[in-house]
């Protein structure tokens, strides 16, 4: 691996990465998947109606999206995906190898879930997780929002994740069942 500078996005930073970058490939991160893991209570949720945002928890493997960028613009990216991702410190920074879908290695920074943190909700059952998005609500907009829109841009991108998938037909039952 080289002394190249590459972010690897999972949610939102793959299709909004709101950054410039020189290079863009789909990449796989190994030994974290996508997960609905940490409790929302400003953007996607309340104090007192928590909803759920993206993770990257521990195990299996998640395909999202790297980005290098240009050396010279590296501390002005930098701050802003910090600003970005950390407002409540729920996710710690770390640099991890990915593989992009072109067959290199590349070291990138991404943001894990920190498993510590009050706000991570663990490994909840889909019923669980539904349950919790359904009727959710926040500064963001509604929490089935942000999952529907995960769903449409990973199929845009060629990602299937079935998991998520799944997840959105049952919180679309529920919010049609009234809860």
């Amino acid at each position: 691996m080289s002394d190249e500078r590459w972010v690897f996005g999972y949610g939102s930073l793959m299709w909004r990465p709101g950054f410039d970058f020189v290079e863009r490939k789909p990449a796989t991160l190994h030994g974290r998947k996508r997960a609905f893991c940490i409790y929302s209570v400003h953007h996607r949720g309340t104090y007192e109606r928590p909803g759920l945002v993206l993770g990257l928890a521990p195990g299996g493997a998640t395909r999202g999206m790297a980005y290098r960028v240009d050396e010279a613009a590296w501390p002005e990216v930098y701050a802003y995906l910090v600003e970005r991702e950390q407002p409540t410190e729920t996710y710690m920074e770390a640099r991890r190898a990915v593989r992009l879908a072109d067959g290199r290695r590349a070291e990138a920074l991404v943001f894990l879930s920190d498993v510590r943190h009050p706000q991570w909700a663990g490994a909840l059952g889909l019923e669980r997780q539904a349950e919790l998005i359904a009727g959710a609500s926040g500064l963001s907009g509604r929490n089935v929002d942000y999952l529907r829109d995960l769903v449409d841009h990973l199929r845009e991108e060629g990602v299937r994740d079935l998991g998520m998938e799944t997840l959105l037909g049952l919180v679309e039952q529920r919010e049609l069942a009234g809860g």
